[in-house]
């Protein structure tokens, strides 16, 4: 059996996947466009796996009258769409997303018209802005790490 594990940028939410997973989607509906604060929203159903909350509470929105959003309350990150039907988790939440690609796209009528060429603009790595700002090369990330720790966060933020 698989084992996924995930949380918010944070770290004071983490969750727990185990069990097949098998719709992983990006959904371009305004809604989810809305809630991700993006162009789309990538998200992973874990429905007939065992999901649970390892750490930390999430805060809910409901954005229908049957449906609810989850998001870390301290960070912001966006961690739920909670249906009837089951529930999805934000794809980037996941300790490894590029172990869970899209098999479909969601909401096409919504479906921004430059997201089909986005892989034609230029790349750089995150290092070639150094120069923009001399405070860039002093940054240390408060972010947690792509994995499980036993405490979060660290004593030592400075």
């Amino acid at each position: 059996m698989t084992t996924y594990t995930g949380g918010c940028q944070c770290g004071a939410i983490r969750f727990r996947v185990s069990g097949d997973i098998k719709d992983s989607s990006i959904c371009h509906c305004r809604m989810c466009q809305k809630a991700f604060g993006a162009y789309y929203a990538p998200l992973v159903s874990v429905r007939g796996a065992d999901f649970e909350w390892t750490r930390g509470e999430r805060k809910k929105f409901r954005s229908y009258n049957f449906v609810e959003r989850g998001f870390c309350g301290d960070c912001g990150t966006p961690l739920t769409y909670e249906a009837p039907d089951g529930v999805a988790v934000a794809a980037g939440a996941f300790d490894d997303p590029s172990s869970l690609p899209p098999t479909i796209q969601w909401g096409v009528e919504g479906k921004i018209g430059f997201v089909d060429h986005l892989h034609e603009l230029p790349g750089e790595r995150t290092e070639a802005d150094l120069a923009a700002g001399s405070f860039l090369n002093e940054l240390v990330s408060y972010q947690h790490p792509d994995h499980d720790t036993p405490v979060w966060p660290p004593e030592d933020r400075t």
